[in-house]
């Protein structure tokens, strides 16, 4: 049973995101990025009340911009999908959860150590170069 409904398209956009967002984190990387996806989808609080799709998820336009870099930069689009992100995809979609990012909303690169809070939101961890936070405890039941 998958953790969020699915189609083919949705992971494909989806593996591109993974891999435009954290190709070079490997494939671990890749999965807690799809982690944020999957979570977001889950989520009906915050930021994510209005999205429900991986799709939604992905083309989300928050305060004037893209919520994810690579599809404001554009280069969420400029490698196809191989089959290793698919998979990868499709795991996250139908059951791979792990911390740091196993509840996480959000996460970045700063390019520096990470801040211990994100827009008000604690830090749950690292992996390589990207930080993650989850939401504040008992602001959003539906992603835990």
């Amino acid at each position: 049973m998958a953790i969020v409904k699915y189609t083919d398209s949705d992971v494909d956009v989806m593996a591109r995101m993974m891999r435009a967002e954290a190709v070079g984190e490997g494939k671990q990387g890749m999965l807690y990025v799809g982690n944020v996806i999957v979570n977001r989808a889950r989520a009906d609080c915050l930021d994510f009340t209005d999205v429900r799709t991986i799709r939604e998820v992905i083309f989300q336009v928050q305060g004037g911009n893209y919520s994810f870099e690579a599809v404001q930069k554009g280069n969420v689009f400029y490698q196809r999908a191989r089959s290793a992100e698919k998979r990868l995809a499709r795991k996250n979609l139908n059951y791979w959860r792990q911390h740091p990012a196993k509840y996480a909303l959000w996460y970045f690169n700063p390019y520096a150590p990470c801040p211990p809070t994100w827009y008000g939101q604690p830090f749950s961890g690292q992996f390589k170069n990207h930080c993650y936070y989850e939401p504040e405890a008992g602001t959003c039941a539906s992603v835990y």
